[in-house]
């Protein structure tokens, strides 16, 4: 994994300077991938390289967890709460749309979580240009494949270091890097609602994933939803489309 981890060192810091910026900057979760990604960032750009915090109707433990990276890591960090913000938006839009009576009360939970997500992207880019830092996106390979993420929220990125490592992979980095245990062991969970984790919201587990990835024998039903996935999600993985130039 020290070789992985030099690798990636390397790649970040050669992206910086190619895009001819200061530095890189992340959304710290609480998460194991946003753990990575920063402990990566601080080695690769030690004096400009930025954690952001960014609760949001969050589970208190997830900002205990992020301080565990910051102090584990030593990045420099900020912590902007976007509750209110996501609330006097979120409410706003609700009210509008409901005075038509077109309100969708099926797909509020997933619109409320998608808010929060292009929120936090938002934050991102405005502070990422206040620093000329470019935004480092934290999909590992099992959520890049499956889609999971939100397009223009936590997909909404410059640069994906971990996108080729599944799960496991990711784990050992973790491990190589120094992450504290606790955000190794704990659950994957996205944060965006109560109770909410990342394998009961697929269906499938990070492990199943990982074998299909690097073609080895799952269940047929696990296969069959991570294909399914892989393709209702592709619009997520390419730039958007248009016509071709009228002639």
């Amino acid at each position: 994994m020290e070789k992985h981890i030099d690798y990636l060192t390397n790649w970040l810091r050669t992206q910086v300077e190619e895009a001819g910026v200061k530095g890189l900057i992340v959304g710290i979760s609480g998460g194991i991938d946003s753990a990575v990604v920063a402990y990566l960032i601080k080695r690769a750009m030690p004096d400009h390289s930025l954690g952001l915090i960014m609760p949001c109707k969050s589970n208190p433990k997830d900002a205990q967890h992020a301080n565990l990276v910051v102090e584990g890591s030593g990045i420099d960090h900020a912590t902007i709460d976007l509750t209110d913000t996501h609330e006097t938006m979120f409410s706003t839009i609700t009210q509008v749309i409901q005075q038509t009576g077109d309100w969708n009360d099926k797909q509020a939970k997933l619109a409320d979580a998608n808010l929060r997500a292009r929120l936090r992207m938002s934050t991102l880019y405005t502070v990422a240009t206040n620093y000329q830092y470019l935004v480092v996106g934290t999909d590992n390979a099992a959520e890049w494949y499956t889609g999971y993420f939100t397009k223009y929220g936590d997909g909404g990125v410059d640069l994906v270091p971990i996108m080729n490592y599944t799960k496991g992979e990711v784990r050992e980095l973790a491990k190589a890097l120094g992450v504290p245990k606790e955000i190794i062991e704990k659950a994957p969970s996205a944060g965006l609602w109560e109770g909410q984790t990342d394998e009961n919201e697929m269906g499938v587990t990070y492990d199943q994933i990982d074998k299909y990835l690097k073609d080895e024998e799952i269940p047929v039903n696990d296969k069959q939803i991570i294909e399914k996935m892989h393709e209702r999600t592709a619009h997520k993985r390419r730039m958007p489309s248009g016509p071709p130039k009228f002639s």
